[in-house]
């Protein structure tokens, strides 16, 4: 089985991924606390290094007779992110993490990489970053080649655009994958979880449709699984709820009555994707900070449960996360969805299989 290295890795979106595709992942490396204990608890046989990365000497979780088929990660994206208008600048200590990145990949000498970040890397500083990361790993040896991808092309019922970058030392012309011929909608993905009210907390439920009467995508969700879990909600305000019974499927924040929002002192300073409720039969917009930003429920007047944007996220029912409840939905939020990673991983192993 061919052996992954996983860095800066989260929760575990990208190995999840790469577990699917049929990667044995040796190490992972991440320094949050909570985002360490969610990926040793979902990922039992690989090594969890909760650790700065660079204090981390890879050569010394490798065997002698062991080679690395491939080293992933997406290093920390706060500054070249188009949402962040504050760091957003060469000063931010996070745009040079992928130097750790080339020093993995140098020292281990794989013989793939899967580089992930956020689409604002690609324009940012007018190209240099990225031409700058291009040319590190061609420098080691390695053809790249690069694109954004929608998850929603690939399986994941949620529009969110990835940088990844993929490189060989094979002098191969990698392809990415097509695009998926159907997309799945958040009601495929969300119909059959349970109906629950502002602020529950209920760690096990019975789904609400038996399995037979529920979508494909839901069916794969549930494998491995009898119960929905952690159908955490935030408790959000009177005031707040309120303001959710005015918004329909599509609309947002500008729905809301102008009495209502009397403490926001310019409502056109409002982000388009604040307060907006999801459409049932349209794949969700990005679930990033999905409770500071107040995503609604197609239905319900409520915020989305942990279950929920995890299930939008492609995350299976038997994958646990630990944590607060702030601190999930912040794993949740800054995951790489595992069908789209699991459709990258699938296109590099074809590469590798013998013809």
């Amino acid at each position: 089985m061919p052996i992954g290295i996983d860095i800066f890795s989260g929760a575990g979106g990208l190995s999840l991924g790469a577990e699917m595709a049929g990667i044995q992942i040796r190490f992972a490396v991440e320094r949050d606390k909570n985002a360490a204990d969610t990926y040793r608890c979902n990922h039992l046989n690989t090594i969890m290094l909760q650790d700065d990365i660079r204090h981390v000497n890879p050569i010394e979780y490798i065997s002698e007779n062991e080679s690395v088929f491939i080293v992933f990660g997406g290093p920390p994206c706060q500054g070249f992110s188009t949402s962040n208008t504050k760091t957003r600048n060469h000063l931010n200590p996070n745009n040079i993490l992928f130097e750790e990145f080339v020093r993995f990949v140098r020292e281990l000498n794989p013989e793939w990489f899967l580089f992930e970040n956020v689409e604002g890397l690609v324009n940012f500083d007018h190209g240099a970053t990225l031409r700058t990361i291009r040319n590190r790993f061609m420098d080691l040896g390695y053809s790249v080649v690069d694109k954004i991808l929608v998850a929603s092309d690939y399986g994941v019922p949620q529009h969110r655009n990835r940088f990844i970058m993929v490189g060989n030392r094979m002098d191969i012309d990698f392809q990415f994958p097509e695009k998926y011929h159907e997309i799945v909608t958040v009601n495929e993905a969300i119909a059959d979880l349970p109906a629950l009210e502002n602020g529950q907390m209920s760690e096990i439920l019975p789904y609400k449709y038996a399995e037979e009467n529920t979508s494909a995508y839901a069916r794969l969700m549930r494998r491995g699984s009898n119960d929905s879990r952690q159908n955490y909600v935030s408790r959000n305000a009177d005031y707040v709820i309120k303001r959710y019974s005015y918004i329909k499927q599509g609309e947002n924040w500008r729905a809301i009555p102008d009495e209502l929002m009397k403490n926001y002192a310019n409502k056109n300073n409002c982000h388009s994707g604040i307060y907006k409720r999801l459409v049932a039969d349209k794949p969700s917009i990005v679930i990033s900070n999905y409770r500071k930003n107040m995503l609604i429920h197609p239905f319900q007047d409520r915020g989305l449960s942990v279950r929920e944007a995890a299930r939008l996220q492609s995350f299976p029912d038997n994958f646990i996360f630990k944590g607060s409840l702030m601190h999930i939905q912040q794993q949740i939020g800054n995951a790489v969805p595992p069908l789209l990673a699991k459709a990258v991983f699938d296109k590099i192993l074809e590469y590798a299989r013998p013809v």
